[in-house]
């Protein structure tokens, strides 16, 4: 008696298929999200179109825009790679979705890189959208390319591991609180919007050490300032990655 033959034939589909419909899946879900929208796209969009047409935080010399635009944009890579991801994940924790995704053909590192690849994806849009703005606001950006490549995709990965640690070790509610409190001092002092230099010395050599910080300072100096590669930012974004993914991937519990 022979085996048969079946159409389609049953099995796992190959791995990057899996992750490539895991990460559609993932994104879909973030942009239909309304809070989600709220922290990625609205939030950003209002701070820099309102601080960029009002005078109401002294940014120096220059245009506002000049000094807001490159902080906006890495506040909007921590709403997504970070508060958003956070929430996001420690709620599917909470009702059992991880659980069960990982029971699934698709290993648990596949579903943390469609994870990963979904914040990017988020992320790609955000950045044109709020080029497109700054530059109806009258930015005129300079500097490298690369330089600032390489500026998101270590802020990425740095607030990606901080908020899967989260979302990984606290419970739900406890992440929700956490996550937008952190999103609202890191708003403040993280030196988005008020520059540093605004803060007493003390503070300020704190403050530059978080990931929020490094990424904005680092971002201004190339698109603002013209700096080739902002070495000491892009060293403590570095750092920020690698212990944050890092204590993820130990103490990230599935239950």
């Amino acid at each position: 008696m022979s085996a048969g033959t079946y159409a389609p034939r049953p099995g796992a589909a190959p791995l990057p298929r899996m992750i490539g419909a895991q990460t559609a899946l993932e994104t879909r879900m973030l942009l239909r999200n309304g809070e989600q929208l709220l922290l990625t796209v609205i939030i950003p969009t209002l701070l820099l179109v309102l601080f960029s047409a009002v005078d109401i935080v002294d940014t120096g010399a220059g245009r506002s825009v000049d000094f807001l635009a490159p902080g906006i944009l890495a506040l909007a890579v921590m709403s997504t790679a970070f508060t958003g991801q956070a929430i996001a994940t420690g709620f599917e924790r909470r009702y059992g979705v991880l659980k069960r995704l990982g029971a699934s053909p698709l290993p648990r590192w596949g579903l943390m890189t469609a994870k990963t690849l979904a914040v990017l994806v988020t992320e790609v849009l955000q950045v044109v959208l709020l080029t497109v703005i700054a530059f109806a606001l009258g930015w005129s950006p300079h500097g490298n390319p690369l330089a600032v490549l390489l500026l998101l995709v270590l802020g990425t990965a740095a607030f990606s591991g901080l908020g899967l640690l989260m979302s990984g070790t606290l419970k739900a509610e406890a992440t929700l609180a956490a996550a937008n409190l952190a999103f609202l001092l890191l708003l403040v002092g993280g030196g988005v919007i008020v520059p540093l230099d605004k803060f007493p010395d003390a503070a300020q050599s704190v403050l530059g050490l978080l990931p929020i910080a490094a990424l904005s300072d680092g971002l201004r100096d190339v698109l603002q300032n013209g700096a080739s590669m902002p070495w000491g930012d892009l060293g403590i974004l570095a750092v920020w990655a690698v212990l944050g993914l890092g204590a993820a991937a130990k103490f990230f519990r599935w239950e």
